[in-house]
């Protein structure tokens, strides 16, 4: 069962944030582990996009799903769909959803404005957001977009306090040397690109390929070695959510991880896989028709999401995200104006639930994904 949640862009405002922490939010309402069938925990995931596609919800979700990882783990998993991550913050710290992987400067921001959301396993590792450009307009490096307008997703997504990080980090004034402009993706942005109502697109990686599997060429300008580390989407929950679901979270977690190494080892049955759980993928056309390009759109997702060396056997620490990790992802948010003061880290993460999310037996989901159909 699907549902829909849409959120403006202004929706973590701090009245609406306010308002959030002094209802408690979370999922105390639905803490019970009675889920749809006996012996089953129902948990809500509010996916942070409002349009599906070959990504964490295809690697994670729907895999797990398919493949039988969450039946394994007796859940009954629903989802929502939400129009980017700080909706889909608000969605968690409302208790329309236990879950979300959102990023992390949605979790940092709102924790921030007192919104107990914790960050409770690391999910995209290698910086996925890039600035590109047409080719021949140009703009060859960072200092070149001063005075031009740059599109992002959406004022609420990612890819805006990146924009404006990307500017200060060329010694711009994010907020009078560049516009940003919401754009969408796919070919909303494609079109706002070439029509020259914005100068560059602010994506991530998967967002490119789509649009480079249709012959579409990129430049692509550098990032700087601040974006080094940083991390960004990230599963978060309520406090009220840890305490009440500890159990069914880390159940979640553990069958997450599985699904993103099967699609590590074997994108293609993964696509598969998203095809079966989210049908409107196709957009009404054939399976066969769109395999060979969605598969390399998740490839693309799930190497943001995997060590950047080494090959699935050798994938540990699930979820785990560093100190260092978080005071450099704290750093840049606040260089980017998302946050304005070092957060708490000790209430902002919590890794107690990684140790048992991450026991499973690597060796049978990698068997499994290699077994299966391609």
């Amino acid at each position: 069962m699907k549902q829909a949640l849409r959120t403006g862009v202004g929706a973590l405002t701090v009245s609406a944030l306010a308002a959030l922490t002094a209802c408690g939010g979370g999922a105390s309402s639905k803490s019970s582990s009675a889920g749809s069938g006996k012996g089953t925990a129902t948990v809500q995931l509010a996916i942070a996009s409002a349009v599906i596609g070959p990504k964490e919800e295809v690697a994670t979700y729907a895999v797990a799903k398919e493949e039988g990882f969450l039946a394994e783990e007796k859940l009954d998993v629903k989802t929502i769909n939400t129009d980017g991550s700080v909706a889909a913050v608000q969605a968690v710290a409302s208790g329309s959803a236990d879950i979300s992987p959102a990023d992390a400067s949605a979790i940092l921001a709102a924790r921030e404005k007192g919104v107990p959301v914790v960050a409770v396993g690391g999910l995209v590792q290698n910086w996925p957001w890039r600035i590109a450009t047409l080719p021949g307009k140009g703009i060859k490096s960072a200092a070149d977009l001063k005075g031009k307008k740059i599109g992002v997703i959406s004022l609420a997504s990612g890819s805006a306090p990146y924009a404006r990080a990307f500017a200060e980090d060329a010694g711009l004034d994010p907020q009078k040397d560049v516009d940003l402009l919401p754009v969408g993706v796919g070919s909303q942005a494609l079109s706002a690109l070439e029509s020259g109502k914005v100068d560059a697109l602010a994506l991530y990686t998967q967002a490119y390929t789509t649009l480079e599997l249709t012959g579409k060429k990129f430049d692509y300008l550098e990032n700087g070695e601040r974006f080094d580390g940083i991390r960004s989407l990230t599963f978060a929950v309520h406090e009220d959510t840890l305490r009440s679901k500890k159990d069914e979270i880390t159940r979640f977690l553990r069958a997450s991880y599985k699904g993103l190494l099967f699609s590590a080892v074997n994108p293609e049955a993964a696509m598969k896989d998203g095809y079966k759980v989210f049908p409107a993928i196709l957009s009404g056309q054939k399976a066969g028709t769109r395999i060979e390009n969605d598969t390399a759109i998740l490839e693309s997702w799930v190497k943001t999401a995997v060590p950047a060396e080494g090959e699935p056997e050798s994938f540990t620490d699930w979820g785990v995200v560093s100190d260092e990790a978080w005071t450099r992802t704290a750093d840049y948010m606040k260089s980017s104006g998302t946050i304005t003061k070092d957060p708490d880290l000790a209430a902002l993460w919590d890794d107690s639930l990684l140790k048992d999310a991450g026991a499973f037996d690597t060796a049978a989901v990698i068997s499994k994904a290699e077994s299966a159909t391609k």
